[in-house]
């Protein structure tokens, strides 16, 4: 009887042991640390070039477009003469980079290789996130008082301007379907636009919580993520229905979420200084399980699930040096 005590004891201990070792098992890994030199003002969206680890920058504050190595872990070129740049795209099939421009409105259509301006599509005020959709081979671009600009991607040409309510925030194109979901946090509702018809089909009145900002999809179980700045929440939506399914509290000034499908884990970072780590648990249930520190301001951020990595923009503030953040995912 003593010895089987024992079992039960070492078996219970090496359970409790490996639970805590899981549980302790960082989500994300700081890696590497890539200092953006002579960049001053706030850092907006990013994109990348994943076949060769290129990481595209929208230095807002600084109006430049910064180009970074990530082998090399440096920027290979500081591009000038943007006004603005907020939302950014890469389309690999053309290799080319598309960086919509706060104050001047336009859209600029960058050649990947050269990093030379091909062309300008004026659009309005307050040109800002961008999306490309590989099955029409369009750009998207919110902009102005209320709309989202449909672009050629090859030619450069509009195609069409769909009405919103208010200005648009981050939106996401669903890959199976006709729908894309709108951040408008002016008119306190998430818009769904029909691609085909060219305009919203319905809306859904934000309850929960005010200031939807980031946005991102989960397709495979019909779920959509949602960061409200007013409370700070992640609102948790069935896709299907418009239904709001859950919400979960994070930190303040978030700018920026991301779905980690592999992991099953939601990405979000905050202005306040951190990212704050959600699980799903399943298509209806998540708990916060992390809420790493960074730095302040450092709320935009950007994962690129072929790399496995999650990249986050750090402000210059006092000591704190402009840089871009590397983690790793498990």
């Amino acid at each position: 009887m003593k010895t089987l005590s024992i079992i039960v004891l070492m078996v219970a201990t090496l359970a409790g042991g490996i639970a805590l070792g899981q549980a302790s098992t960082p989500s994300l890994t700081l890696v590497k640390t890539i200092s953006l030199l002579n960049v001053e003002g706030r850092i907006d969206h990013m994109a990348a070039d994943v076949v060769n680890q290129r990481l595209f920058v929208a230095a807002l504050g600084n109006n430049t477009v910064e180009v970074v190595d990530l082998k090399e872990g440096k920027v290979i070129k500081s591009l000038p003469g943007f006004a603005e740049p907020q939302g950014i795209a890469y389309v690999p099939e053309l290799n080319h980079i598309f960086v919509a421009n706060g104050t001047d409105g336009t859209c600029r259509i960058l050649d990947g290789q050269t990093l030379k301006t091909i062309s300008k599509i004026a659009l309005g005020d307050d040109a800002d996130n961008v999306r490309y959709d590989a099955a029409t081979k369009k750009i998207y671009v919110g902009y102005g008082d209320g709309a989202l600009a449909a672009i050629d991607a090859k030619t450069g040409k509009k195609m069409a301007d769909i009405k919103l309510n208010a200005h648009p925030e981050s939106f996401r194109l669903a890959t199976t379907g006709q729908n894309i979901f709108v951040n408008v946090p002016n008119a306190n509702h998430i818009a769904v636009v029909d691609k085909e018809k060219e305009k919203v089909t319905e809306t859904w009145t934000l309850t929960e919580a005010k200031a939807n900002f980031p946005m991102y999809l989960d397709e495979a179980n019909h779920r959509m993520f949602v960061g409200c700045r007013n409370p700070s929440k992640v609102l948790v939506y069935n896709t299907s229905t418009g239904k709001l399914i859950t919400s979960i509290s994070i930190s303040g000034d978030t700018d920026d979420l991301f779905y980690d499908a592999n992991n099953k884990l939601i990405y979000v970072s905050c202005g306040a200084g951190f990212i704050d780590i959600i699980k799903q648990m399943d298509a209806d249930h998540y708990t916060k399980i992390q809420t790493l520190p960074t730095a302040s301001g450092a709320r935009t951020s950007y994962f690129v699930p072929e790399l496995k990595m999650l990249f986050l923009a750090v402000p210059h503030r006092g000591n704190q040096t402009t840089e871009i953040r590397v983690y790793k995912t498990q």
